[in-house]
């Protein structure tokens, strides 16, 4: 803990700095010419590697299009090579052969998980006399608290900060309401609603897949589609929040309680299996990636989806499902967003996520000049650029106000592999709104049904865990995990019912650390929220 303290004092101190000297030395300076700006730095050649979860954004081809690079190229006299991929375990295995072979990017994210393993590693750099709020000003005045600061550190050093993220949620199912609307037209007797209990949604599900919604005279269409990447059965089903279970930690009168591992989770199994065997689910779910699930939506072969994006079904923005559905069927596809247990929380509150990392490899002047392009990234001229392309070509500032021209921003960003997709995953999200920055977005081609989809589903129940939780010394999670997978994989696919979970559980919480792992998390959240919080191994 004593390197945590320092890190509060020196943001304290630094800030008292900041205030007393300005930021002249932390702006960067102009070009002088010949490699070198006008305060003698010179010209330095950084990479970078980072997750961008759109899977079908690119950067151009030609980098002449790409004036994100350009301006940090010009502005920081550097040559910035960016690498980046979906997040996943092909992003990690990529990044473990470059740690392997000793080429380390002088930037780099990595989710909560892997970061541990690094740490204890020593492959990042200790961000002590880095990531301060002197040195990044705009990072710690908009996007990140001391507080939150402490609480994401790991095994007692100061090796990893969070990318800003977003603190407003939009975590829900979709369904097709077109689809809702066409069998009821075609047979009254169904009743079909959007679903607001299990009930209604089970009859939603069994007609898209069993009365031809899509009324081509073929047997094409499932209920509901999702993306287990052949590992973890995902959240993407509503069998979760039905269980009150969605979160994959909650905090229940004093207990910690990880639903993954809960003794409730029987409940959810007995669910899933049923839902499996009606043949209501597309049967390459278990399989699909991420984004190959949207993709049967978007080819009309399933009508219930999951998503987490503020944009996921909005009338004209490019990557929307709902336009992609309808551009490629031809059909006038309509999603609306659907609770079936609103009185249950369907995730908890936005806490930091993935990390980003200085390489330990990485020169004083590389480490100084990546922290130099993420400050400016996470100001506003930097943020207004790789989310919204240029003032007055692509937005234009109206007080407060940032207003798109759409037209603009398809022809030079969306049309270009939409690669603001990437840009904005380098800090930040694409997702994230500016108001952070005291500035409010409005998008023309936004209809008054988008924002009213977004307010609805931002306005579902969260429920609140307060830190994340660090790795406990000594217990393999990632063991715990594969194990744990295994069991619920086994009762899904191979075994009658769930009747043995049980038992399964028992072994998880003994031979392999479930009890110890779960109580170090307790803690850690009871010290957070200043209360008792226990956990409960036994059944």
């Amino acid at each position: 803990m004593k390197r945590l303290k320092q890190l509060a004092a020196l943001s304290i101190a630094s800030t008292l700095v900041l205030s007393a000297c300005g930021t002249k030395d932390d702006k960067p300076a102009a070009d002088a010419g010949n490699g070198k700006t006008d305060n003698g730095k010179e010209k330095l050649a950084l990479n970078w590697l980072v997750m961008a979860s759109n899977t079908t954004a690119q950067l151009p081809s030609d980098k002449s299009k790409d004036f994100v690079l350009k301006t940090i190229e010009d502005k920081f006299n550097v040559s910035l090579k960016l690498e980046y991929m979906a997040p996943g375990t092909d992003y990690v295995s990529k990044l473990n052969t470059r740690v392997a072979g000793g080429d380390i990017p002088d930037m780099f994210q990595i989710d909560g998980t892997a970061s541990n393993k690094f740490i204890l590693d020593k492959i990042p750099a200790d961000m002590t006399k880095w990531v301060t709020a002197a040195k990044m000003p705009n990072y710690f005045k908009y996007w990140i608290n001391d507080t939150e600061m402490q609480r994401y550190q790991i095994q007692n050093v100061f090796m990893r900060a969070p990318i800003p993220f977003n603190r407003e949620q939009f975590f829900t199912h979709y369904v097709r309401k077109d689809w809702i609307d066409a069998l009821n037209k075609k047979d009254p007797s169904l009743k079909l609603k959007v679903p607001t209990n299990y009930d209604e949604y089970l009859a939603v599900v069994k007609a898209f897949t069993f009365n031809d919604p899509d009324g081509n005279g073929k047997n094409d269409t499932y209920g509901i589609t999702a993306a287990a990447n052949g590992n973890a059965i995902p959240r993407d089903f509503p069998e979760w929040i039905k269980n009150n279970m969605a979160p994959g930690f909650i905090i229940d009168n004093g207990q910690f309680i990880d639903t993954a591992s809960d003794i409730r989770l029987s409940s959810v199994l007995t669910d899933l299996k049923s839902l499996i065997n009606l043949k209501v689910v597309d049967p390459d779910w278990f399989l699909n990636k991420p984004g190959q699930n949207l993709e049967k939506v978007q080819q009309g072969r399933a009508g219930i989806f999951f998503s987490t994006a503020r944009d996921a079904v909005f009338e004209n923005t490019p990557n929307s499902v709902q336009k992609k559905t309808r551009d490629v069927t031809g059909q006038p596809a309509e999603f609306v967003p659907f609770n079936i247990a609103p009185n249950n929380p369907i995730s908890y509150e936005a806490l930091p996520g993935n990390a980003w990392m200085i390489s330990s490899k990485a020169s004083d002047a590389k480490a100084q000049r990546s922290i130099e392009i993420l400050d400016w990234l996470a100001g506003e001229e930097g943020f207004l650029l790789t989310h919204y392309g240029q003032a007055g070509v692509h937005y234009k500032k109206d007080g407060n106000k940032i207003v798109v021209d759409p037209a603009a921003f398809k022809k030079d960003i969306t049309d270009n592999g939409s690669f603001l997709d990437i840009w904005g995953s380098v800090f930040s999200s694409p997702a994230i709104m500016p108001s952070k920055l005291g500035l409010e977005y409005v998008n023309p081609n936004e209809t008054d049904r988008d924002r009213q989809i977004a307010n609805t589903v931002k306005a579902y129940k969260y429920t609140l865990l307060g830190t994340n939780l660090a790795p406990i010394p000594g217990m393999d999670l990632s063991a715990f995990r594969k194990q744990l997978y295994s069991y619920q994989n086994k009762i899904l696919f191979e075994e009658k019912d769930a009747s043995n979970w049980p038992k399964y559980r028992e072994e998880l919480m003994s031979k392999y650390q479930g009890k110890g792992l779960f109580e170090g998390y307790a803690e850690q959240v009871g010290t957070a929220l200043k209360q008792t919080v226990k956990f409960k191994a036994e059944n």
